[in-house]
């Protein structure tokens, strides 16, 4: 029996408080003041996110479209879906196909929703909306150029074993990828 079933939740966590310690527009991070059930005390740092929306866009030949970029808080070079933060009022599906426009040159046909994720969920507040696309039009050259090193259709064949290489580290970009490997969206 989870507890569900009679309305107990005898595992939930109380949070006593929670005091900020930084804040800027991509980040509010914080320490919570935490009882567990045990009635055991402790502080546990805190990160709230601002929603992030990426899209998995797949063509008519089996590839993805990437982002070969430089992620400098671990020092390496990843294939990474495009994406980005989700502004104020706007429609997250906007977001990721704005996002995919300006990081790679290529709008996004067809977007349909796919999975909201939270990378780490045991420190932070920081969903992932992912959504799929099946085509896209050349536009030209992206215009942000501090994205990407490199913008290419990788054969999603090659997923998992870029992913064993490390070439694929971001948890969004393979819970997405992974996602449309093992259930392929239908075109709608």
């Amino acid at each position: 029996m989870t507890g569900e079933e009679d309305g107990a939740e005898l595992t939930r966590w109380t949070i006593h408080g929670e005091r900020v310690i930084d804040e800027s527009r991509h980040l509010r991070g914080g320490v919570a003041s935490v009882e567990l059930p045990d009635g055991v005390t402790f502080e546990q740092y805190v990160m709230r996110i601002p929603k992030a929306a990426m899209m998995v866009v797949l063509d008519d030949q089996d590839r993805v479209l990437m982002m070969w970029r430089h992620r400098f808080i671990i020092d390496r070079w990843v294939w990474e879906l495009p994406g980005g933060y989700v502004d104020p009022d706007e429609n997250p599906a906007v977001t990721a196909a704005r996002e995919v426009e300006e990081e790679t040159g290529w709008r996004p046909h067809d977007v349909r929703p796919l999975v909201s994720l939270q990378p780490i969920v045991g420190s932070a507040d920081a969903e992932n909306l992912l959504f799929v696309a099946s085509g896209a039009e050349y536009t030209g050259k992206p215009k942000d150029i501090n994205e990407a090193e490199r913008v290419a259709w990788i054969r999603l064949g090659s997923v998992r074993e870029r992913i064993e290489r490390g070439e694929i580290v971001g948890a969004a970009s393979q819970i997405g990828l992974l996602h449309v490997l093992a259930f392929p969206p239908v075109d709608p």
